[in-house]
């Protein structure tokens, strides 16, 4: 898990992180079990109540739009769900053109750095293969 500052942003900005996870993972028009399972461990350090939560997962089956989640974020809370609206883009393995649109609208209302997208999308290809060779070393363990 990331270490993470999303539990201490007010309750709204969760809540509006939440959705855009929740809409990010519908742009392809495919959801994955990796997704899923990304999807949950970022839901979970949002620390949403039971009713919100509930909420979150209904809009897995009808997204909100792009601009009602955005909404809802200050700039703390914009960086952070850019950085997992990437890591969800990249959870099934590619990050198709759909996916890299939204991602640029995303930093772009935010006022990010014009590599921001490209950046993100470096440290996850590195932190995809720290975590492929974690999986080595305790392959290498057990022999």
């Amino acid at each position: 898990m990331l270490p993470d500052t999303i539990h201490k942003l007010p309750r709204e900005e969760r809540f509006a992180y939440a959705r855009l996870l929740a809409f990010m993972t519908r742009v392809d028009n495919e959801l994955s079990v990796d997704e899923m399972a990304m999807f949950e461990q970022r839901l979970g350090t949002a620390l949403l109540s039971p009713k919100q939560r509930e909420m979150i997962r209904g809009a897995l089956k009808t997204p909100p739009s792009l601009e009602s989640c955005l909404e809802g974020m200050g700039d703390e809370a914009g960086r952070l769900a850019l950085r997992d609206s990437v890591l969800m883009a990249a959870a099934d393995g590619t990050v198709d053109e759909d996916e890299r649109e939204v991602l640029e609208e995303i930093s772009a209302h935010f006022g990010l750095a014009d590599d921001a997208v490209d950046r993100l999308l470096r440290w996850t290809v590195d932190g995809y293969a720290w975590m492929a060779a974690g999986y080595e070393l305790l392959n290498d363990l057990s022999e």
